[in-house]
């Protein structure tokens, strides 16, 4: 931040969906906000923003510029930049950013989003986004009819299979044979027409399209046009772990999918004056959920103030 601003009513950590749809709502209510964006938005990778709509395959670069105009128009700041500090002064917050300024804060809305943390497979991570996939609801309906490979074990696996099964008919499951696939997981997979490979995969095969197949650990390559592999999804949550806020597993079953934030349905932390919306708080959230997410939270935190106030008002009658 090259002027730092010393005292607003909100600092929004992350400026994604979630965080721009709540300062949205901050600045409509004629808050003051400043959005600070590390610019590492999770869905980068992808060419267009899917189910979100009146803005269906937008680029997210593109959805990500419109936003922050909008908060603009509003009198919002938004900048790039990366927290690095919070911690409570008084009934608000002190906000230290890297490039040294320090902003106050009366209260904090927290987007900093999730990790996808990828197997260790070779040529997994170069297709990230692209050929490899991990939401049909993201990116199905641009792989329908196309063979399509699930690398994934136990219940997971059965669950993807079944979900991909939807958009195509050609979908294979590569799984360790030694993880139980839970009751009927096998027969149900197979009932549906979806092959399953009792060979884990060792690495993904590309061409000049893109994915082109998988290479079992016996040497074979079954030629495939999408990898379909589970992330540990990792909430971004150190600055609410350093104010106590407390950071939870996220089950499928018995499935650590990854950890993210409790909050209640208005985005309120366990922490007093903190806020947290999006996928730092629910792994499975889309973009449209986000969104949806941030607005509740930024109406939750004006409306928060306008009651400090009222009683502050009240205090200095009596």
């Amino acid at each position: 931040m090259n002027a730092p601003v010393r005292d607003v009513d909100v600092v929004v950590v992350g400026g994604g969906v979630a965080g721009l749809a709540g300062a949205l709502v901050l600045a409509r209510a004629r808050r003051s906000v400043l959005v600070v964006d590390e610019g590492r938005p999770r869905n980068a990778p992808a060419e267009g923003v899917h189910g979100l709509l009146g803005s269906e395959g937008i680029a997210p670069g593109e959805l990500l510029e419109r936003g922050r105009a909008e908060v603009a128009s509003y009198g919002g700041v938004v900048t790039s930049g990366r927290v690095v500090s919070v911690e409570r002064a008084g009934s608000g917050f002190r906000v230290g950013c890297e490039d040294g300024s320090v902003v106050a804060a009366r209260r904090l809305l927290v987007t900093t989003g999730l990790v996808d943390e990828l197997p260790d497979i070779a040529g997994l991570a170069d297709h990230w986004g692209s050929g490899v996939l991990h939401c049909p609801y993201c990116h199905g309906w641009e792989v329908r009819d196309e063979p399509v490979a699930v690398v994934a074990d136990g219940p997971v696996a059965v669950h993807a299979g079944l979900l991909w099964r939807q958009w195509t008919d050609r979908v294979t499951v590569f799984a360790d044979p030694d993880r139980d696939m839970g009751p009927q997981g096998r027969e149900k997979l197979l009932a549906r027409g979806v092959t399953v490979v009792d060979t884990p995969v060792r690495a993904v095969e590309s061409d000049e399209r893109g994915v082109s197949g998988v290479r079992t650990r016996d040497g074979a390559v079954v030629s495939v046009r999408a990898v379909v592999v589970p992330t540990f999804m990792r909430a971004r949550s150190g600055l609410l772990s350093d104010l106590g806020v407390a950071v939870s597993e996220q089950r499928m079953g018995e499935h650590v999918m990854g950890t993210h934030v409790e909050v209640d349905a208005m985005g309120a932390t366990s922490v007093p004056g903190v806020w947290a919306a999006g996928n730092v708080t629910s792994l499975s959230e889309q973009v449209i959920g986000s969104a949806a997410a941030g607005n509740r939270a930024g109406a939750a935190i004006n409306a928060d103030l306008v009651m400090a106030e009222a009683q502050s008002a009240l205090e200095r009658v009596h």
